[in-house]
């Protein structure tokens, strides 16, 4: 039986994970008509312009959409026939059935289940934060792995956000604070830091404000946001009073060099924060789950079979033998 169940996913060579007979997810493959992006993240939008090209069909969430415009161009989409699909909206794929469900990950992200002709549940989790996302029970799983290893859990004391809040409240005593972060990450920042009511400027550059107004559009409150180019956000950078400036990870050496920094990221396990240099900080905020909330996910979850996406940034072989070990339940990597 779990044998069989090897033919209803997998995951290829370029990315694409496969589920049922017509659908890739993440990546191009010609044979699959119909091709989800689960979210907006560069990783996940592997081979999207030859999807376009030659898919019948390209879905994702309007959110995705939105954030794909902002960050491809409004043109780029255009080349194919993109459908958007609401979160637990039905769209009937051939004998099989495809619904989108909501991953606690960043805007618009989803997961993706098919249900085939023979009953067959097969999801794919895409990369999700286990907090807020539900699970969804399923006979054959697709599960990332970025934190797949047995020692990438994190057992910090107290909120994160809290943490994040008071260490940049400490930095605007000493003037300008920077933070740097992927998009998704940023925006969930700001919303952090509006909600615990600093009141100080929130200064980006395009790229970074226009995500950020998606975001708005869809719900995420964020504060007032000025454009570092703009008249007003070029008055206060050279003001050095406090203000937030929020800028891609990719900025880090460009920008920002005597301010005080911080970076958010996924890869701290040891300490919730961490001094790297004078007044530089790294601090533990992810948006993915850590090893004990992928092993909780696959647990919940129920499936018969678990296969681990071996493609991306993780330890998918780990992973995958760490659930047969401790769940007793077929697991393994692909691609191999």
């Amino acid at each position: 039986m779990v044998s069989f169940m090897f033919s209803k996913a997998r995951v290829t060579e370029r990315g694409a994970i496969l589920l049922g007979k017509h659908v890739a997810c993440d990546g191009f493959e010609e044979a699959r008509p119909v091709r989800v992006v689960t979210h907006a993240h560069s990783d996940h939008l592997l081979g999207l312009r030859q999807s376009l090209m030659h898919c019948e069909r390209v879905t994702m969430t309007p959110a995705t959409k939105d954030l794909i415009d902002v960050m491809l161009g409004p043109l780029f989409l255009m080349m194919g026939d993109v459908k958007t699909l609401n979160y637990e909206e039905l769209l009937k794929v051939d004998d099989e059935t495809l619904t989108l469900h909501y991953a606690d990950h960043i805007l618009g992200a989803a997961q993706t289940l098919v249900e085939d002709a023979e009953g067959t549940r097969i999801l794919y989790t895409s990369d999700f934060r286990l907090r807020d996302t539900p699970v969804i029970e399923t006979d054959v799983l697709v599960i990332e792995a970025t934190y797949g290893n047995p020692r990438r859990v994190r057992n910090f004391k107290g909120s994160l956000e809290d943490l994040f809040v008071s260490l940049v409240e400490t930095g605007l005593k000493k003037g300008p604070v920077y933070v740097f972060g992927y998009h998704g990450k940023l925006q969930e920042t700001m919303q952090i830091l509006h909600t615990a009511q600093v009141k100080v400027p929130f200064v980006m550059p395009e790229k970074v404000f226009h995500v950020s107004k998606i975001c708005e559009r869809h719900g995420m409150r964020l504060g007032r946001l000025l454009l570092s180019s703009g008249d007003e956000g070029k008055k206060i950078l050279q003001s050095h009073d406090p203000y937030v400036a929020f800028y891609h990870m990719g900025s880090k050496g460009r920008v920002g060099e005597d301010a005080f920094r911080i970076c958010v990221s996924g890869w701290e396990f040891s300490t919730p924060c961490r001094e790297v240099g004078r007044n530089e900080y790294i601090i533990a905020l992810s948006d993915h789950s850590d090893f004990n909330g992928l092993l909780q996910y696959v647990k919940e979850s129920k499936p018969k079979l678990v296969i681990t996406d071996n493609y991306r940034v993780g330890d998918a072989e780990m992973l995958a033998k760490e659930i047969f070990s401790r769940l007793g339940i077929t697991a393994k990597a692909f691609p191999l």
